[in-house]
């Protein structure tokens, strides 16, 4: 059975992140820049979703000086130092049913992730969902976690981070000859 190539279409894609404290949370959104969905057999079988760590917004802060002041801290090395890292890429691994295995490159720094994704294809166009919880240590964004600070108290940030993902794409290429 040959592979057909879905381009993500940014403009139609979302990724909506929640980052937990014991006091709370924070909520918002960071755009897909770029990627591709292979399928086989009418199944994900692959692909590389490519995000702009630039775009970052937060939602659920709506002073403008306290929001513009926590996204500069997102955007500093406690983060995602997104000055020398404007992008975090997903490589899609393996698929085994809904279960994706995955490379994550956050910071220049690699680990594998995996995830549930419940997709949907028709002849031109795919729909494609997925929760990804991410351990920010893993990372280098130490930033109040627990594992590396004591005492925090009610200052201590998760260490995981959800990343609630919706793409779209539309097909690109059918019957390209790719060994899966």
């Amino acid at each position: 059975m040959k592979n057909e190539i879905f381009k993500i279409v940014p403009e139609q894609s979302k990724i909506e992140w929640i980052g937990k404290k014991v006091t709370g949370a924070h909520d918002g959104t960071i755009d897909v820049k770029e990627g591709e969905i292979i399928l086989n057999g009418g199944k994900v079988v692959g692909g590389t979703v490519v995000v702009n760590t630039a775009s970052i917004k937060i939602l659920d802060i709506l002073d403008p000086a306290t929001n513009t002041q926590m996204l500069t801290h997102l955007a500093s090395d406690d983060f995602f130092s997104i000055e020398e890292f404007p992008e975090a890429v997903l490589d899609i691994i393996s698929v085994n049913g809904d279960r994706v295995e995955a490379d994550l490159t956050i910071k220049g720094i690699k680990h594998p992730v995996s995830f549930d994704i419940s997709a949907n294809a028709g002849n031109t166009l795919l729909t494609a969902s997925a929760r990804v919880i991410v351990d920010r240590t893993k990372y280098e964004m130490k930033f109040r976690s627990g594992n590396f600070f004591q005492n925090l108290g009610d200052t201590l940030i998760y260490n995981d981070f959800e990343l609630n993902v919706t793409l779209t794409a539309k097909a690109v290429k059918k019957d390209v000859s790719v060994t899966v």
